[in-house]
């Protein structure tokens, strides 16, 4: 008996079932409801000319190009932002400012259920930490609120890397370099947050006045458990190119991989790097470092 149709037949059988084992483990994409309303200054990142802004076709083609998410754009938050439709995500980035159209009862649904409950993830980028101000429950979240922008969009600034092993700033290296806008902050609460970039005073020189009513240290990236949520901020983002920049989006897709639960990262707060900043940084404000000379 010939037994070589047989072999070729089983084994065509078991490369078939390999298959569609692996196509069955294969996980599906996440769900990403992009917030890019403003109710405050609009940045040209999430300024649309005739379809999506910037920051909404750059976040759109890393979910295509990486395969990790889908992604729906809004500028619309009363019909959006809701109770009913929040529950079609996984995820939500904000790159928002002001006050935004958002009733009581969505927050609520939003912060307690949706996030600190149902363990999804939170985004946010560079103005999402100016947006409403004054809530509690959302500053709370994000981890701080803007007070000032001394480091202005034309600024050279450098970015000191707290963690240079972890997947959602190894991107960038050490010491970071580009030209951007950096928030200085009030609300910031060391004891919450795992500092990951922090702005090197001596290396970014300013003409403008830089106000320390709140401190001196200048967080730029962190992030945090929030109940069984996570939550990662980066200031970055202010300038349309950034969003162009490898690094960046580097550090947004593995950050969507840690809520996905793909990577392991560690959130526990690190206070005691942000109390090392705060000295460092002053000790450079005090010296006048941080003055373009």
């Amino acid at each position: 008996m010939n037994l070589r149709p047989v072999i070729a037949v089983i084994s065509c059988l078991s490369l078939s079932v390999s298959s569609l084992a692996f196509a069955a483990e294969k996980p599906k994409p996440s769900k990403v409801l992009f917030v890019t309303q403003s109710k405050g200054f609009v940045h040209g990142s999430v300024k649309r000319k005739e379809s999506l802004a910037p920051a909404e076709i750059a976040v759109t083609q890393l979910g295509e190009q990486t395969g990790l998410f889908e992604v729906h754009c809004t500028q619309d938050c009363e019909a959006d932002f809701t109770k009913e439709n929040l529950q079609n995500y996984d995820i939500v980035a904000f790159y928002t400012s002001g006050d935004l159209p958002i009733s009581k009862e969505n927050m609520d649904y939003f912060f307690n259920d949706w996030l600190k409950q149902k363990g999804h993830g939170v985004l946010g980028f560079h103005s999402a930490a100016d947006t409403f101000r004054e809530e509690k429950l959302y500053w709370d979240m994000i981890g701080g609120t803007f007070i000032s922008h001394p480091w202005t969009a034309r600024t050279q600034v450098t970015l000191t890397n707290h963690e240079l092993e972890n997947p959602l700033v190894s991107p960038f290296g050490a010491n970071h370099t580009q030209l951007e806008e950096i928030y200085m902050y009030r609300h910031w609460q060391p004891e919450k947050v795992r500092v990951l970039l922090s702005l090197n005073y001596a290396k970014s020189p300013t003409k403008n006045p830089v106000p320390t009513e709140f401190g001196y240290h200048v967080p730029v990236c962190w992030i945090k458990n929030y109940g069984e949520g996570k939550v990662y901020f980066n200031n970055l983002g202010h300038r349309e190119e950034t969003w162009t920049q490898q690094p960046y989006l580097d550090s947004i897709a593995n950050a969507v991989r840690w809520m996905r639960g793909e990577i392991e990262i560690d959130a526990t707060p690190n206070p005691e790097v942000s109390a090392a900043q705060e000295k460092k940084a002053q000790a450079d404000f005090e010296a006048g470092n941080f003055k373009k000379k």
